[in-house]
């Protein structure tokens, strides 16, 4: 009996950052995020198999020490991304457990004493 099972599902995802390639990578970090926080079941795999850009943006920002002094531009860029994944997954709802009742009452645990330092 093969308990694992594939699915193929899109996620959307946003990154931003310093430089586009740190935007893109944070943007690829939420997808397992994601992937895991939408399914109730145990994850094997899951695997980016296609990715479109949705819409990309960057903000330029001109920074003043003490409103007039050494100024500087940062950009930061943002990236939403569509993200199709393959995911290989367990069905915890189908595996058939067996259930087994104790009719031991009157169990002896014995404490297991440790030294504390």
């Amino acid at each position: 009996m093969s308990l694992t099972k594939q699915t193929v599902q899109k996620v959307l995802v946003a990154g931003k950052g310093e430089n586009k390639t740190t935007a893109f990578a944070n943007a690829l970090a939420e997808v397992s995020k994601k992937v895991m926080k939408d399914s109730a079941e145990v994850l094997l795999r899951i695997e980016p198999k296609q990715v479109q850009l949705v819409t990309a943006k960057s903000t330029t920002v001109t920074e003043r020490f003490l409103w007039f002094f050494l100024p500087r531009k940062r950009t930061t860029y943002y990236v939403q991304l569509e993200v199709e994944v393959a995911i290989q997954s367990i069905a915890v709802q189908e595996v058939p457990f067996h259930q087994s009742i104790d009719e031991q009452v009157n169990k002896q645990l014995i404490p297991f004493l440790s030294k504390k330092i």
